[in-house]
């Protein structure tokens, strides 16, 4: 079959919807982001979204079913325990301590909560025989670059509203894990 590019592009952006979410949350709680931060932001989370869909590919259809009946209750946990520690920092120390966090450790497991449903994608490309390195590289360059919108839109929002945006930022970081889970 012929590679559709097309197709691979609204596969990008689905994908993406969630890197732009949690981006924007970040945008609005980090205040202080720098813009090594926001390129490592848009880096773990284009990577990991460019990543997973090669081992989803290599991985073949053999564990297919394993994978998409957990990923979304690994996407769910991740996303519920990165949220409810926004939310019990937010209640419990200076506001200052809470915007200006960043921690590799979080962004990579953001990145991952993010981008387990693109394994899944790769399994679908390695069925349809598109090429998986043009199709990786489309979807990790469009979650590079939803994710860096995402977070100067959250910092446009954050600078509007104030600072408790910690807690709502938790809240949506787990509204977002609850809608992975349900699978919409």
């Amino acid at each position: 079959m012929s590679f559709n590019l097309i197709s691979t592009l609204l596969i990008a952006v689905a994908l993406a919807m969630d890197a732009f979410s949690v981006s924007m949350t970040k945008g609005f709680t980090q205040k202080n982001i720098t813009n090594s931060q926001i390129l490592y932001y848009g880096l773990f989370f284009g990577g990991f979204q460019a990543l997973m869909p090669i081992l989803g590919y290599f991985c073949g259809t053999a564990i297919a079913s394993i994978v998409e009946s957990l990923a979304s209750v690994i996407g769910f946990v991740l996303l519920l325990a990165i949220g409810l520690n926004m939310i019990r920092e937010s209640l419990t120390s200076d506001d200052d301590e809470i915007t200006d966090n960043f921690s590799f450790k979080e962004v990579t497991l953001l990145a991952i909560a993010t981008s387990i449903d693109a394994f899944a994608v790769g399994i679908a490309i390695a069925l349809i025989k598109d090429p998986i390195l043009i199709s990786s590289a489309i979807i990790g360059i469009v979650a590079f670059i939803f994710s860096i919108v995402g977070i100067f839109i959250g910092k446009k929002l954050g600078d509007y509203v104030g600072d408790k945006f910690q807690i709502l930022g938790g809240v949506i970081l787990i509204l977002i894990g609850i809608k992975i889970l349900l699978g919409f």
